[in-house]
């Protein structure tokens, strides 16, 4: 009869095995152009013969590629899996539609993200058909709910108090990320109250220099989100998107 102490033992040992697998599939994911069972077995802080074992059972399943002079990159099949999750999830159906609308009127970024915790997580993005930025969004990625309209809009909705807004400012202190950014908390409770007075948020480029943006609260089905413009300030001023918030908030309204 098994010791049940050797039993738990033995599954310790698996789920520290498993934790090591998905460590190092999140640090392939962070290296595009690969990396070597040297700078894996380093950055996993693990023995080499450790992360090759792991590494056999990602590249075994098609979540890993070995690539020439013995490489390794994220495989084919993490990335059909997550473009068909992504594409299938009722949340980005619903939405997509929107975006394409506004970054063909536009002919700017369309966003759409969530609020969790401090940072506002992006769910979906649409280009202009030309013309495109290269922002730091990408689908997945988080930026600063203080520093982007997305985040405010949101939050505007929760803070209903200049105390609230304060304390919240507070308990999610930003860096600044431009000359723009409003790193005084007192300051970003001034900014909410406008946005909770006009029904719609701006960012004047205060997560990105060069680029402004305006979003719009949404509720669908899925769940509490917004929707947003981002756009080359030289190309469409802030002042451009204001004045079309009204289009804005008909092709978010658009959203079932």
């Amino acid at each position: 009869m098994a010791n049940p102490e050797d039993t738990a033992g033995a599954a310790d040992a698996r789920l520290v095995g498993s934790d090591r697998v998905l460590a190092l599939l999140i640090e392939l994911a962070r290296r595009p152009e690969g990396a070597s069972l040297d700078d894996l077995a380093v950055a996993l802080n693990s023995a080499k013969s450790t992360v090759h074992r792991a590494l056999g059972s990602l590249t075994r399943s098609g979540l890993a590629t070995r690539e020439s002079l013995g490489r390794y990159a994220v495989g084919d099949e993490f990335l059909r899996l997550a473009f068909e999750y992504q594409e299938s999830r009722p949340e980005a159906a619903r939405v997509m539609p929107a975006l394409r609308q506004l970054a063909e009127r536009f002919g700017e970024i369309a966003h759409y993200a969530v609020l969790e915790g401090g940072d506002v997580v992006y769910r979906a993005k649409v280009d202009p058909a030309a013309g495109s930025i290269r922002l730091t969004s990408y689908i997945g990625g988080r930026n600063p709910a203080r520093a982007t309209a997305m985040g405010k809009a949101i939050l505007a909705h929760h803070l209903s108090t200049t105390a609230e807004a304060v304390q919240w400012a507070a308990d999610h202190p930003v860096e600044q990320r431009t000359p723009h950014t409003l790193t005084s908390d007192a300051e970003w409770a001034a900014d909410l109250a406008r946005v909770r007075e006009r029904g719609f948020a701006v960012d004047d480029q205060e997560n990105e220099p060069g680029i402004n943006c305006i979003a719009v609260r949404v509720v669908t089905p899925s769940g509490e989100g917004a929707v947003s413009v981002s756009a080359l300030a030289y190309r469409t001023p802030l002042s451009t998107l204001i004045d079309c918030v009204d289009e804005v908030r008909a092709v978010a309204a658009s959203i079932i």
